[in-house]
């Protein structure tokens, strides 16, 4: 494993989308193609169910790891007018359709989502739904808790109103990483938000734990499940600490470049936290997640259904996610829009009436087919060439990329079919890079994705 670790272990995307947003080729996107490739959509899907995802940016503090877009401000003032222009944003979209949205899901990121008010986080509820409740069994809410400041009013609140997951920011539970990364929070914090949520009756609740960060040791990681499995989360994601400080700049300059655990070390991490997992009876699922089996991501996963969005891995599969906020991306399918990055620019363009898209990208025949055939890989491990296909010989050239994947037994191709090998489930972003059409003319890397492995 430490050979094949030393060879793949190279910059490469994390396909969240297919283009992948360095090779966006739409900037500045203009809201006509965006809304004409959002009503593309509805008529050829038909459906007007679509995901949600808010970006609330604010955070009290910085953690040093973190790679999200974020302000850091203690002035709770910003709550308000930035709530107003989300409802605003909103409405914005709504007016602009051929047809009346229908959510089906919905999720709070950040920043730090529980940075806001609970009557702030209704507020705005009730501002996207028009009405004061939603039937829970009928639309997915879900939120990201910082365990430091996510109150018995919030965990209420929102459960009151239809909320029934939530994912508790953990990291890692020791002192010294803790530190490193700027993320005091202590395991009974994190116990007593998991329990009072249990109690309510929240019915999926999972914990966010990283690998990889600075000074984290083996020991660490073995700390850090074991503490996470006395509370047992339905779901629980494992990501790779992903350091790219060229991008988020001083944030992740927060400690010295040594006290990073490199390639076989990290992986070592990863597969030590994986093996108690799956003893603990979780299930992998994709990349980086584990549920139990009978968690619905589970269940969607072992029966092809799992579905993959900016929001992450998810059990409902709309073909339209719009993002509201600063810094959001949607995805019609047929293309993709990016908010603006600044807060106050952002609030200005939807204050004075304008969608506050400033880049995106309008997918080509070719990409709508390879993002598939990316997203199957990231889902279910395989996929399958369209055998009518127009880009038949572009099939051949991405048999002939995964070669060396075949050879060292972590990919198999049989015809049209390719699978990804228990072995090679850790280099899935590899056999996706593989596939990826734009790669070819991007030679040098380095500065702009994390690492695969």
């Amino acid at each position: 494993m430490e050979k094949l670790i030393k060879k793949y272990n190279v910059p490469g995307p994390r396909y969240t989308s297919y283009p992948t947003v360095p090779f966006w080729k739409n900037d500045p996107l203009l809201s006509s193609e965006w809304i004409e490739s959002i009503n593309r959509n509805w008529t050829q899907f038909g459906s007007t169910d679509i995901s949600v995802y808010v970006h609330l940016p604010f955070c009290e503090s910085l953690c040093t790891f973190c790679g999200c877009h974020k302000r850091i401000t203690k002035n709770h003032g910003v709550e308000i007018p930035y709530i107003d222009t989300l409802i605003k944003e909103w409405n914005l979209h709504r007016e602009s359709l051929d047809f009346e949205p229908n959510i089906k899901e919905l999720h709070f990121g950040g920043g730090t989502p529980t940075f806001f008010q609970p009557s702030e986080l209704i507020r705005l509820l009730k501002g996207l739904f028009d009405q004061y409740s939603v039937d829970p069994t009928e639309v997915e809410l879900s939120f990201e808790a910082h365990p430091n400041n996510t109150s018995s009013e919030h965990l209420t609140s929102l459960f009151e109103f239809g909320f029934r997951r939530l994912s508790l920011g953990v990291q890692d539970y020791s002192p010294v990483v803790q530190k490193a990364i700027n993320r005091i929070q202590p395991f009974e914090a994190v116990k007593k938000v998991h329990d009072q949520a249990k109690v309510l009756g929240y019915r999926s609740i999972s914990h966010d734990l990283v690998f990889g960060l600075p000074k984290q040791k083996r020991s660490d990681i073995i700390n850090t499940v074991e503490l996470t499995l006395q509370l047992m989360p339905n779901r629980i994601a494992l990501y790779s600490y992903a350091h790219v400080p060229w991008i988020k700049g001083v944030g992740q300059r927060g400690f010295d470049e040594s006290d990073l655990p490199k390639d076989a070390e990290k992986r070592e991490l990863y597969e030590v936290a994986k093996s108690m997992l799956e003893d603990a009876g979780y299930l992998e699922i994709g990349m980086d997640h584990f549920a139990l089996p009978h968690d619905d991501l589970a269940i969607a996963f072992h029966g092809k259904s799992l579905h993959r969005n900016f929001m992450g891995y998810t059990t409902q599969k709309t073909s339209f996610l719009l993002g509201l906020g600063m810094s959001a991306i949607s995805d019609s399918w047929f293309a993709f829009a990016q908010n603006d990055k600044h807060v106050e620019s952002y609030m200005e363009k939807v204050n004075n009436g304008e969608l506050p898209i400033f880049r995106g990208h309008v997918l080509s025949d070719l990409d709508l087919e390879i993002r598939g055939y990316i997203l199957d890989l990231m889902c279910h491990f395989e996929t399958r060439f369209n055998p009518d296909s127009p880009f038949r010989s572009i099939h051949q050239s991405i048999k002939d990329n995964l070669e060396d994947m075949i050879n060292d037994g972590l990919v198999g191709v049989d015809g049209d079919t390719v699978r990804i090998n228990e072995t090679g489930i850790p280099f899935v972003r590899n056999c996706c890079m593989a596939f990826d059409q734009d790669l070819k003319v991007q030679s040098d890397r380095t500065n702009m994705f994390s690492k695969t492995v």
